[in-house]
Parts: C-alpha cells; sequence; structure tokens
C-alpha cells in the first residue's frame, strides 16, 4: 500500500490485556470515516511488508511502563531517536520479541518504511493466558479509538 493509512492492533486477544492493541484497530475499523487499512499482527516484525510506502502506520499496543492501568500514551516516532537507545532492556514498552525499534530501523534499511510512525498504546494491568481485557484497559479502548480516529482525519484532510 503507497501513501495510504494502516492501524495495526498489535497483541494476543488470548493473554487478557495484551489484546488492547486489537480491540483499538477492530474500533476503527469498525468507525473510520475515510479508507484505512487495519490489521491484528502478533509480533512487530509482521509489520514488514504491510506498512511499506504507507503515509501513516499507527501501532496500537498494550503497554508495561508503570503507568496506571488504562492509561493511553501516544509517541509519535518521529526519528529513532524517540525510539531510545539499541539497549533491549532499556524503555521496554512491548511484550514482544523483536521491539519496534529495531524493526523500524530494519524497514528504512530495506527501504520499506512508512513516512510516519505512531504508538498509542493503553498500559495493561494483567497479561495472563485467557481472554477479555480488564476493566480499566476495556475502558481505555474507546478513548484511543478516538485518538486513532482524530490521526487519521487529519492525514485525509492533508491528502
Amino acid at each position: 500500500m503507497t501513501g495510504g493509512i494502516l492501524v495495526a492492533g498489535l497483541g494476543n486477544e488470548y493473554r487478557s490485556d495484551d489484546g488492547a492493541g486489537p480491540a483499538v484497530a477492530a474500533y476503527v475499523a469498525d468507525r473510520a470515516r475515510s479508507v484505512v487499512d487495519t490489521t491484528v499482527i502478533g509480533e512487530p516484525l509482521d509489520l514488514l511488508g504491510k506498512w511499506d510506502g504507507v503515509a501513516l502506520c499507527v501501532i496500537a499496543d498494550a503497554t508495561r511502563s508503570g503507568a496506571p492501568p488504562g492509561t493511553v500514551q501516544v509517541v509519535d516516532l518521529v526519528d529513532l531517536g524517540a525510539l531510545g537507545d539499541t539497549d533491549a532492556s532499556a524503555g521496554v514498552m512491548s511484550t514482544h520479541g523483536m521491539d519496534l525499534k529495531r524493526v523500524l530501523r530494519l524497514a528504512r534499511v530495506i527501504s520499506g518504511a512508512p513516512r510516519r510512525v505512531v504508538v498509542v498504546g493503553i498500559e495493561g494491568e494483567s497479561f495472563a493466558d485467557g481472554g477479555g481485557l480488564s476493566a480499566a484497559v476495556a475502558e481505555a479502548v474507546a478513548t484511543a479509538g478516538q485518538l486513532v480516529l482524530r490521526m487519521v482525519d487529519g492525514v485525509v484532510q492533508c491528502a
């Protein structure tokens, strides 16, 4: 997809709050007024090929930053400096294997990176096996989804 918009829900709906990303992607898919490609991915590496050449890629994911459960955080990855250093132990936000910063660096090397990447995270409470979001995370899905929809509308209006 060249020049389009991709909303990727990163996570696993069978690991409690790790399903926040897919829930946000579904929220956006149900309400987007413009053409938006939404997908659910299990690992950041799954973005390769899906986000090639897009104008905007919004990645919705559950986070573990120490904030209260249900806190919505937005990080615009304007440059790799926003991703932190290359130490895997520094600034860990994700429960996934290969982290987003490494996948974005790889995509830039192979010329497949999107023009803009924004992460919308919802602080999780439980990542245990089993479906269903905690109450705080379930409530935050609409807030995160509305943020994503506003981002998408901003890109569509500028095009």
